[in-house]
């Protein structure tokens, strides 16, 4: 299975989606904000990132444009889950790189699909 990067500064919310990863086999390590997400980007390979936006430190977006910029993960999937809905945020993410983006609260189904779908 997949080795999964989550970035997000709610705890409950990394456990919550690491849980539901974990549960269909995937391998996940979690970051509290972007920039320590970087750090653990920079220092082992990730098959897919999932990366709330609103995060202290370093934004989700930040981290997309920042993930996209090294050459191992110019085209790893990273998938964006967050509260914002807006037009705006979306095509700031879709600017930066971001393969999907999916509003929390999240279903765990549609979460394990997304997942699926991007890794091929």
């Amino acid at each position: 299975m997949a080795h999964i990067l989550v970035v997000d500064d709610s705890a409950s919310m990394r456990q919550m989606v690491g849980f539901t990863l974990k549960g269909d086999g995937h391998q996940v390590v979690e970051a509290a904000d972007g920039a320590l997400g970087l750090q653990c980007a920079k220092a082992e390979a990730f098959d897919a990132v999932i990366t709330d936006v609103n995060m202290p430190n370093m934004d989700g977006i930040e981290l997309t444009r920042q993930l996209r910029g090294l050459p191992n993960y110019r085209f790893t999937p990273i998938l964006t889950l967050t509260t914002e809905s807006s037009a705006e945020k979306k095509a700031a993410g879709k600017a930066a790189g971001a393969t999907g983006w999916l509003v929390k609260p999240f279903n765990p189904d549609q979460l394990l699909a997304t997942v699926k779908k991007v890794l091929g």
